[in-house]
């Protein structure tokens, strides 16, 4: 059973996806939060597979509380998706920096959201390419030298490279085709170079292979 944890200041858009979450025999809703200091203090007690996070919330913001929360060495399991009104709110880039796994937008179809439940908790993208690659304009805008990663000189050459396909937003599919092998092993070899990095989930993999050089701007087409 997936556990979910809803955090949103608003009580009828909590009311609608605890009765689409609810009504399915793998998900329950586990609590609900109305800011994110009450967020907190839930995530602690109830330990969810997955939080819900707006990230526009009183007393403590969804950014705020998603970086305490992955901070947190004892709340490692735990995985934040941000809720966001707009596809392009100007907080999305550094909810992802946070370490959120992921985000959605509240008026997502049901099927994406239950979809996206079920992907964040098995570690499977939940970022789709077309946004992973404006995250990545994004760093571009915003970068400086590439900073040193710490265990990058354990990947190997294999590992990097799927790893810099991963950070230009292709999907372990897509990465399986461009290198000729099975989609088993483009995501076995994305699995070993988070291990290695010590990445929470593939958002994070992402902000690692741009911030160490592996992806660079004009890689962005």
């Amino acid at each position: 059973m997936i556990r979910v944890l809803l955090a949103d200041d608003q009580l009828l858009v909590r009311a609608g996806f605890r009765a689409l979450l609810n009504a399915q025999p793998d998900i329950e809703v586990a609590g609900e939060a109305a800011d994110g200091e009450e967020a907190l203090a839930l995530i602690h007690e109830l330990r969810p597979d997955v939080v819900l996070m707006d990230i526009r919330m009183p007393r403590v913001d969804g950014l705020a509380a998603t970086r305490r929360v992955t901070e947190a060495r004892e709340l490692a399991d735990v995985k934040v998706v941000m809720l966001t009104t707009f596809e392009l709110d100007e907080y999305v880039f550094e909810a992802i920096r946070s370490g959120a796994s992921g985000f959605l937008v509240k008026d997502t179809e049901p099927e994406e959201l239950l979809r996206a439940v079920r992907a964040v908790v098995a570690g499977d993208a939940l970022l789709s390419p077309g946004v992973t690659r404006r995250l990545i304009a994004e760093f571009a805008a915003r970068s400086k030298e590439p900073a040193a990663v710490a265990g990058l000189a354990e990947l190997t050459e294999r590992e990097r490279e799927v790893m810099a396909l991963a950070g230009i937003g292709l999907s372990n599919d897509e990465i399986a085709r461009r290198l000729v092998v099975s989609p088993l092993t483009a995501k076995t070899h994305v699995s070993r170079a988070m291990v290695k990095l010590g990445a929470r989930d593939r958002a994070q993999l992402v902000v690692l292979a741009y911030e160490s050089g592996l992806v660079r701007p004009g890689w962005l087409g």
